[in-house]
């Protein structure tokens, strides 16, 4: 009775969504969902350029451009989050030890996360890579997991951190 009760509290308020990941020692944790979050912020920038560079635009084009940008947006957002995560329930005394500038290296990738929320610009979404690049070789760092750097294999093409685990 109590669940219906509550279903339709649900309806009448729209109580918003809680999205949370453990708050209990799970152990999973991956920079890799905000690398892949700072890599589509830069493709998503990189099709807005190319609707940008078009002679004329029409409505189709003012449309994808709406989209683009909130999903740019969204991406910047989840590199924020995914970031947050691991530097709140992950690092703790002994990877503060390993990584002693991870408190500003996390404050500088939200800072660079905003300032591709509120842009369009290439350099800022590459910085903003770079950012979250060092961030996942800190954490790897901490795991005893070496890294090596390669270009993604898809565009955009950037240099991305990933864990060496043939080793």
């Amino acid at each position: 009775m109590m669940h219906n009760m509550v279903k339709v509290l649900d309806k009448v308020i729209g109580f918003k969504t809680a999205q949370a990941h453990c708050d209990i020692p799970c152990k999973i944790y991956d920079p890799s969902t905000a690398l892949l979050a700072a890599l589509s912020c830069v493709r998503l920038m990189d099709l807005i350029k190319e609707i940008e560079d078009k002679e004329t635009l029409t409505v189709a084009d003012y449309a994808q451009i709406a989209r683009l940008v909130g999903e740019k947006e969204s991406a910047s957002t989840e590199v924020k989050e995914a970031v947050r995560i691991i530097w709140g329930d992950y690092f703790k005394a002994p990877q503060f030890e390993q990584v002693p500038n991870a408190h500003d290296l996390t404050h500088s990738i939200m800072l660079q996360a905003s300032k591709c929320k509120q842009g369009i610009k290439r350099e800022e979404g590459e910085k903003l890579v770079s950012l979250v690049n060092e961030f996942a070789e800190a954490f790897w760092l901490t795991k005893g997991v070496a890294t090596y750097r390669a270009p993604c294999p898809y565009p955009p093409m950037l240099d991305t951190v990933y864990p060496d685990l043939k080793g």
